[in-house]
């Protein structure tokens, strides 16, 4: 299939929309003398008259009114696949590895905010227990929890993480006399340390004399656990910021205002790698959510 130049195409179908040689020429930024060669050029290799030339306009034939359509919308088409093209060059991926219970009580309810911040960067969240290589490449960064080791890799503390005793108000827990006479609900951590809070620790640490610890329901996923608590099925130690919704909701209630530290939440990365600059737009991010999540808590605690 041979086609006409595409200059001459281009030239006839601005001179068609403007229905002047002139216009045309001021939108391609070319002189009205070079529109009129290249349609000319265009009406010879066709072998047809696309314009009858008059005095201060030009009318499109027959045949120019057949041409011109089909020549507009195939430019329109271009322009438009021209766009996506650059659109899809310029948006920027970002994987980011992070603990499911995190995704899902932390960070999910904060990222339209990063995306209405960042709409250029298409972001990924690899969801795992398992920590990730980031010398791999597999995903770029990751949001840890605990000491590490963070060999390596470029560190920015979040916050230390506090556990409580949360369960539902149906309990009517008011104090250490109905606490011992609860169910207490456990978790199952994967690579428990002397921080891992347990109900053991919990109680050593505040001074809690006679709790039985050693019955109760043990869960593998802490999500589980405070679902279990909502239902009234016991009391869960568990993080109030992870469950921040559910105690404002007023599904669950925290009766002591004693606390276990654990430990820290990290967002790390090599420092190297394309997109870099994604990395730290999404650390800087992280951060500031956490300072706004801070002040929000203890503003809270103020009302309360």
């Amino acid at each position: 299939m041979s086609l006409p130049p595409l200059a001459a195409l281009r030239a006839f179908e601005a001179a068609a929309r403007h229905q002047s040689f002139k216009k045309a020429a001021a939108e391609i930024a070319v002189t009205p003398t070079a529109i009129s060669h290249q349609v000319r050029l265009l009406e010879e290799t066709l072998g047809v008259r696309l314009f009858d030339r008059k005095p201060r306009q030009v009318v499109l034939t027959q045949a120019g009114q057949e041409l011109y359509p089909v020549l507009r919308d195939g430019f329109v088409s271009f322009a438009n696949a021209i766009d996506r093209v650059r659109r899809r060059k310029t948006s920027r991926g970002l994987t980011v590895s992070v603990l499911p219970s995190f995704a899902a009580k932390w960070l999910l309810r904060r990222l339209p905010d990063f995306q209405k911040r960042h709409p250029d960067i298409h972001l990924h969240l690899h969801t795992s227990a398992e920590v990730v290589d980031l010398a791999s490449g597999t995903v770029d960064a990751a949001i840890r929890y605990g000491r590490g080791p963070h060999h390596g890799l470029v560190v920015q503390t979040m916050f230390r993480e506090t556990f409580a005793p949360l369960c539902s108000p149906a309990l009517g827990i008011q104090g250490f006399d109905d606490l011992s006479k609860a169910t207490l609900l456990h978790l199952d951590w994967l690579n428990p340390d002397d921080v891992t809070p347990t109900w053991e620790r919990w109680a050593e640490v505040n001074g809690v004399k006679g709790l039985g610890t050693s019955g109760g329901i043990s869960f593998s996923d802490d999500t589980h656990a405070i679902q279990a608590a909502i239902a009234g099925q016991g009391v869960v130690l568990a993080s109030p910021a992870m469950a921040r919704e559910e105690i404002n909701a007023g599904l669950l209630t925290m009766p002591f205002d004693l606390y276990l530290e654990g430990h820290n939440y990290h967002f790390v990365h090599t420092g190297r790698g394309n997109n870099r600059g994604e990395v730290e737009m999404f650390g800087d991010w992280l951060l500031d959510e956490v300072k706004k999540s801070q002040l929000h808590l203890e503003n809270s605690l103020i009302d309360d």
